[in-house]
Order: C-alpha cells, then structure tokens, then sequence
C-alpha cells in the first residue's frame, strides 16, 4: 500500500519536475540573462536538492512501473512475491539515485 501511494506522489512530482524543466527551457531560450539565474538556482542547495528528489522521483516511478507489467501479465501476487518485488523496488531506486549522482 506504502508504495502505491508513493507510486502516485512520485507521478506529481515529475509533473512538477516537468514546468522546471520547462522553466528553464524558456530561460535558455531567453538569453544568457535568464539562463544564468536558473542556472544559480539549480546549483544552490536547494535546487540540488530539488533535482535529487525528482531523480529520486524518475527513478522509483521507473522500477515500480516495471513491477506493474509483471503485475499486468499475472505474475508476483503472492505476499511474499509482493513484498519481495517492492523491497526490490526500493533498493534499485536507492542504487540508481546513488549512482546517478555519483556519475555526475
């Protein structure tokens, strides 16, 4: 139930995740102006951390999503297959946050 919820959470906020990016699409179109204060902003501890949660965001909708298909086709109901696949879910958004951020 736990990540049914947060597979929702993580849906609004990569919508969110969207009009930054689109925010700063349009500075970047605007001129140099524009783009160095979206720029600043992203790099602040703030920004770093926005982006960290919605590569956090990408990431769990991702695995979780991949969870749905099986779950589409039949296989993993079980409880133990269940909590199994979810805890699976977890540890992979953890590994490719980490990683993601690692790399760059």
């Amino acid at each position: 139930m736990t990540l049914s919820i947060l597979h929702r959470v993580t849906g609004v906020a990569l919508s969110v995740g969207l009009i930054v990016l689109t925010i700063w699409l349009v500075a970047l179109s605007t001129g140099a102006a524009a783009y160095e204060q979206i720029t600043a902003l992203m790099q602040s501890i703030v920004g770093r951390l926005l982006l960290a949660g919605f590569s956090f965001a990408f990431f769990f909708h991702l695995c979780n999503g991949v969870r749905h298909l099986f779950w589409d086709v039949g296989k993993g109901f079980e409880i133990r297959q269940a909590n199994a696949s979810a805890w699976s879910v977890v540890l992979a958004t953890s590994v490719l946050t980490l990683g993601l951020w690692l790399a760059l």
